[in-house]
C-alpha cells in the first residue's frame, strides 16, 4: 500500500486535538511508549530554551558541530515553507517518502486517542532520529520547556536557555520569573547548561533550579563572555579566548547568540567548529535579505529584507539591527497575531521607521487586521496606513520612493509565506 503524502497525513494530525497548544507530557509519554520509546536511542542531546535566539544559536551550533566533523539532527519549530524544515536527520532536511512514512506510522500507534499537531510530529521526529546515525541531536523547545513535548529526555549531554523574556503569557504566565521556571524546566540533574544574558530576576531562577538539581551552569558575564573588538568577535572563558570573524548572521544580538554557540562547542570538546558556526550559519527569515522572487519586481532599485521576531525584544534587537545597517529610516510592512504586544514589538522600531504599511496574514485564523495593526503602529509614533497584501504595500512604497530599504516583520507565519512565494 502507498503511504499518503505528508501533506496529507499533517492535515489530518491537526484534528486530533481541540486546542492548538496544551502543555502537557501525558500524551507524548502514552505515544512515545507505543512507539517503543525512540526517544531513549537518541544520539546525545543538546536541548535549547529561551525566548529570543534559539534558533540563531542551534544554527550556529550545527555549523560549528558539522564543521568540526560531526553528523548532526536538528529539530526546530515553526517551520517557514515546508513542514519538512523541522527535521534535520544527519545534516540534511527529511526527505518526503521518509516523512510520510514516519508520519503515518505515529497515526497508526496513537489510533484515535487526542493528542496535539506539535506532539505527534516531535515524536515522529524522534523516530527518525533514533533509526539515523549521527553524533548529536539538537532539540529546539516549542513552547516554555517544562511541559514542552521535546522536555522527555532524561539525560541530554548538555543544555542551553537563550534570554528569556515576556511572551506567551497565556501559557508561561504573567512574570519574567514565572516564565524563566517554566524554560529551567529543561534542567536536569547533573546537566551542564549554557546560559545566555538574563535579567536579574530570570537568572535568579534559573540558578535556584539549578542549584536544586546539581546542574552546573555556564552563565554569560561569569563564565564566559562574548563582544566586538577591532571589527572582530571576541569569546573569551576558562580554556582561553578565542579570536574570531563576526558572525554572519545580520545584527548584534548575533554576538551573544554567538557566545552561547561557542560555550556549548567548548563544553562538548568540539571548539575546532568555532569559526565555521559564526561564519557560515544560516538561519531564514532572521534580518534575511531577499534575493529572488516576485516581491523584487516590484522594487527592482530597493532592497526588501524579512524578519519574523514578533515580541518585545525582538523588536528591540531588530532595531538595533537597523541602527547598524540601515542608510536612513526604513519603511515597514507588518502584519502580527493577536496573540502578541504589537505596540511592544513597534516601539523600538519607530525611531528607525518612515512609514509603516499594515497588512493581514492570510491563511491565520488569529491573524490581526490591517487596521489594528496600522492602529498600534499610531499609538507609537510610526506613521501608517492599511494595504490589501505585501505586493501592493510594496506598489506603493515603490511609487514614493524606487530605491527604498524595506523590511517585512512582525510574524514568523508572514515570513513563511513571503519564502514560499518567493524562495
Amino acid at each position: 500500500m502507498t503511504t499518503p503524502g505528508s501533506d496529507a497525513l499533517l492535515a489530518r494530525m491537526m484534528a486530533f486535538h481541540p486546542k492548538i497548544i496544551d502543555l502537557t507530557l501525558d500524551r507524548v509519554w502514552r505515544l512515545l511508549a507505543a512507539l517503543d520509546h525512540p526517544e531513549r536511542a537518541l544520539p546525545p542531546v543538546v536541548h535549547i530554551a529561551g525566548t529570543n535566539g534559539k534558533g540563531s544559536t542551534l544554527a550556529m551550533l550545527r555549523a560549528g558541530l558539522e564543521g568540526s566533523g560531526a553528523r548532526v539532527h536538528a529539530y526546530t519549530s515553526p517551520h517557514l515553507a515546508r513542514f519538512h524544515e523541522r527535521i534535520r536527520l544527519a545534516g540534511t532536511l527529511i526527505h518526503e517518502d521518509a516523512l510520510s512514512a514516519i508520519l503515518d506510522e505515529c497515526l497508526t500507534a496513537n489510533g484515535p486517542d487526542p493528542i496535539t499537531f506539535f506532539e505527534i510530529t516531535t515524536c515522529a521526529a524522534f523516530l527518525a532520529f533514533a533509526r539515523t546515525p549521527a553524533d548529536y541531536t539538537l532539540l529546539e523547545v516549542g513552547l516554555g520547556g517544562r511541559l514542552d513535548a521535546t522536555n522527555v529526555v532524561a539525560s541530554p549531554r548538555l543544555c542551553i536557555i537563550t534570554p528569556v523574556s515576556i511572551d506567551h503569557q497565556q501559557y508561561l504566565g504573567e512574570t519574567l520569573p514565572q516564565i524563566a521556571a517554566e524554560k529551567a524546566g529543561i534542567l536536569k540533574r547533573g546537566v551542564s547548561c549554557v546560559v545566555g544574558p538574563q535579567e536579574e530576576t530570570a537568572l535568579g531562577v534559573i540558578e535556584a533550579r539549578a542549584a536544586a538539581l546539581g546542574a552546573p551552569l555556564l552563565v554569560h558575564g561569569q563564565h564566559w563572555h562574548a563582544g566586538v573588538e577591532t571589527g572582530r568577535l571576541v569569546y573569551q572563558d576558562e580554556h582561553g579566548l578565542l579570536d574570531l570573524p563576526l558572525p554572519n548572521l545580520p545584527g548584534p544580538h548575533q554576538i551573544d547568540n554567538a557566545g552561547m554557540a561557542l560555550a556549548a562547542l567548548r563544553a562538548l570538546g568540539r571548539d575546532a567548529g568555532a569559526e565555521v558556526a559564526v561564519s557560515r550559519a544560516f538561519w531564514p527569515a532572521r534580518m534575511q535579505r531577499l534575493r529572488e522572487g516576485p516581491l523584487l519586481e516590484r522594487l527592482p532599485q530597493g532592497q526588501i529584507w524579512l524578519d519574523g521576531g514578533h515580541n518585545p525584544s525582538a523588536g528591540a534587537a531588530i532595531a538595533a539591527t537597523l541602527a547598524q545597517r540601515a542608510a536612513g529610516k526604513v519603511w515597514l510592512i507588518c502584519g502580527m497575531l493577536n496573540t502578541k504586544d504589537v505596540a511592544g514589538f513597534m516601539r523600538p522600531l519607530a525611531p528607525h521607521a518612515r512609514h509603516l504599511h499594515a497588512v493581514g496574514i492570510p491563511g491565520e485564523a488569529a491573524t490581526l487586521s490591517a487596521h489594528e495593526t496600522a492602529d498600534a503602529a499610531r499609538s507609537v509614533g510610526i506613521a501608517a496606513n492599511e494595504a490589501e497584501d505585501v505586493g501592493a504595500a510594496l506598489d506603493l512604497i515603490a511609487a514614493q520612493q524606487p530605491d527604498a530599504q524595506v523590511l517585512i516583520c512582525g510574524s514568523l507565519y508572514l515570513a513563511g509565506r513571503i519564502l514560499r512565494e518567493n524562495g
